[in-house]
């Protein structure tokens, strides 16, 4: 009687900790061809043409949904072989000190008719806390949003450098197929 009066709580405890832990059921996704990263602003616009992301994420479950993003610095793409270059050096991005702008979720919420997604995005040696409203429709992801470069210290506000807005708009649409 004594081992029932221990065991029957000892159980019990277990049951209704295995259950406060919440499975994580989400659909893992992979990146489809034909992803778009297009930023723009004042005297500035173009793509990065390589990203890598772990995606986690279901409609049912958002918060159990999960993003790690990779985008390669030295895919920058302008339009303008010059640019590209500039872009790269030490007075812009820093390809070789800063290789690639990484994006990792901390939260999901509904909001108006898609999602926000909040998490720590690091570029150019820098982390700022950013929220990205997103919607999800027909597999692809899609997000609109401002960054100031200057947050990230990102070029500067001397000669022609200046002439660039603070405000960088972007514009990313991700397609994806389920792993």
């Amino acid at each position: 009687d004594e081992m029932k009066k221990v065991i029957y709580p000892a159980l019990a405890a277990i049951v209704i900790g295995t259950c406060a832990f919440k499975i994580n059921n989400s659909i893992n996704w992979e990146v489809s061809e034909g992803y778009s990263i297009y930023f723009s602003g004042t005297d500035v616009e173009g793509t990065f043409k390589k990203i890598e992301a772990d995606i986690s994420f279901d409609e049912a479950s958002i918060e159990s949904s999960q993003f790690s993003v990779k985008v390669e610095v030295a895919s920058i793409n302008t339009g303008n072989g010059m640019k590209n270059k500039h872009a790269k050096s030490d007075k812009w991005f820093n390809v070789e000190q800063y290789p690639s702008i990484t994006f990792n979720s901390s939260r999901f919420s509904k909001f108006g008719n898609g999602y926000r997604v909040e998490g720590l995005l690091q570029m150019h040696g820098v982390e700022k806390q950013v929220s990205i409203p997103f919607t999800f429709v027909n597999n692809t992801f899609k997000g609109s949003f401002a960054l100031n470069r200057m947050d990230f210290s990102v070029g500067n506000m001397e000669g022609m450098s200046k002439k660039v807005s603070n405000e960088i708009k972007l514009d990313i649409s991700v397609p994806v197929t389920k792993k």
